[in-house]
């Protein structure tokens, strides 16, 4: 007996007769219904018209109808094993299956549709499980189709990394990196699911380390040169009088002769903390390791007990931990948007206003939208009714600003309010630096972490009208 006729014999006339049943065909046209769906989908994908940005889309067509087109290639085979059992158990198998005959054109032309159509649907479900490995990787199905993570999405536009995938940060390179991301996603699937997701949702160790993500970019001991800050503050009074401070950071590195210099260079060498909160503000005990291998340890004055807990190793998200989703103050935030003309300084008691609006209670960020924008508006109208009709336009513009500045930073459904989220860079508005350059963390004999502050900067004006650097520059 040929290859071909035993084929035939035992495989395919039994499937073609088992396969004669209502499961498998159902199955057969579920497989094919979405299957063609699908395809007409990455049609329209592809050629860019009438497609959507609705991240619930790529939920249906990169998740669901994949699903849908497997499950209806499993019906197949489990409606052959029905058949079968139902026949055998009756006693009505045939001791001989229908004959197939290759020579009959008609049937070698169903073969060739068999053959044809497996191999389109083998390409389908690998390019729809690509497809759909690549949507979950995405911000819109990491910011969007989770509505509890609308702050991080929000923010993430914002900030200095928009645009960069979420797993460039988020998830570890290799396999292990990536299954450890999707288990740990499935739990955080479960938690929205039973409604156990904490608010607000804390980072808590759930970036890896930068050596595995931010070092794949930038690279901290490459030399930086001095950058320099202008930073605008606007009074409350009614003029909005404008002080500007200029700081020139010193980001340092490695330079050419391997020296250490700047913010970069004095933290590259191995250091460990421990910490006594999730988010890493409070540090009472510090290690470094010095160049000649000795190891000099730094405990907090404020520490009235032995310090006991997990060490970390110190890398770029210690400082930078709000790199990619960063909250502001409403101080930093108002300033820096009447800095861009919005709300206008034109305005009397723009600045005490907006900031009195922002930084009120609200119940949900409808209620935020309506108040915020209704009281700048009505602040105008009733007590400045010229400026009301001369400058509606610039009112309108700043009613929007304001609640701009309060929907990208303050989430009621999530208990996202100002300040929830501290930023490590810096220290003027959190502990950041100062959680262990606060002069108060000693060794045994006294010496202390350094909290020299023209180590990391120098101040060339603070809070002045006209500083004269920036008249020098032309930047005024």
């Amino acid at each position: 007996m040929t290859l071909l006729s035993n084929f035939s014999k035992n495989w395919l006339r039994p499937a073609l007769f088992f396969g004669n049943n209502p499961i498998s065909l159902v199955g057969g046209a579920i497989t094919s219904a979405s299957a063609m769906t699908l395809i007409g989908f990455w049609i329209v994908a592809v050629a860019g018209h009438g497609g959507s940005n609705n991240p619930y889309l790529g939920i249906i067509f990169d998740l669901c109808l994949p699903a849908i087109f497997i499950f209806g290639l499993l019906l197949i085979p489990i409606g052959i094993w029905f058949r079968r059992r139902h026949l055998k158990a009756t006693n009505q198998l045939p001791s001989i299956f229908p004959k197939v005959d290759f020579a009959d054109p008609v049937f070698r032309h169903g073969i060739d549709f068999v053959i044809i159509a497996t191999f389109i649907n083998f390409i389908i479900v690998g390019t729809a499980s690509y497809r759909g490995v690549a949507y979950m990787d995405t911000p819109s199905f990491c910011g969007q189709t989770c509505h509890v993570m609308k702050p991080e999405f929000s923010a993430y536009h914002f900030a200095p990394h928009a645009g960069v995938a979420c797993t460039d940060c988020h998830v570890a390179p290799g396999v292990p990196g990536y299954i450890h991301a999707k288990v740990n996603g499935t739990k955080q699937l479960l938690m929205v699911i039973l409604h156990n997701y904490p608010r607000p949702i804390m980072a808590d160790g759930k970036v890896p380390a930068a050596r595995d993500t931010c070092v794949n970019c930038h690279n901290p001991e490459r030399l930086s040169t001095d950058k320099l800050l202008v930073k605008s503050t606007y009074a409350d009074d009614e003029k909005n009088s404008i002080t500007r401070s200029l700081v020139l950071m010193h980001i340092g590195g490695r330079n050419q002769f391997g020296n250490l210099s700047g913010i970069h260079g004095a933290h590259l060498s191995h250091i460990e903390y421990v910490s006594t909160d999730a988010t890493n503000q409070t540090i009472p005990w510090v290690s470094k390791k010095n160049e000649d291998g000795s190891v000099t340890e730094f405990i907090s004055t404020d520490s009235k007990a032995a310090v006991t807990g997990q060490k970390h190793v110190m890398d770029c998200i210690d400082c930078h931990n709000r790199a990619a989703h960063s909250f502001e103050t409403p101080e930093e935030a108002l300033n820096k948007d009447m800095a861009l003309g919005s709300p206008s300084a034109s305005l009397p008691f723009a600045h005490k206003q907006g900031l009195a609006l922002i930084k009120a209670s609200y119940a949900s960020e409808e209620e935020a939208n309506k108040k915020i924008t209704s009281g700048f508006e009505d602040f105008y109208r009733s007590q400045y009714p010229l400026i009301w009709n001369s400058q509606r336009t610039q009112i309108d513009q700043g009613a929007k600003a304001l609640a701009g500045i309060y929907g990208r930073n303050v989430f009621p459904f999530m208990k996202v309010g100002w300040g929830a989220h501290p930023n490590n860079l810096g220290h003027n508005d959190y502990p950041g630096c100062f959680r262990c350059h606060d002069g108060n963390h000693n060794t045994k004999v006294g010496k202390s972490i350094t909290n020299d502050c023209s180590m990391c900067h120098n101040l060339l004006a603070v809070d002045e009208p006209s500083p004269k650097l920036l008249t020098e520059m032309g930047m005024q």
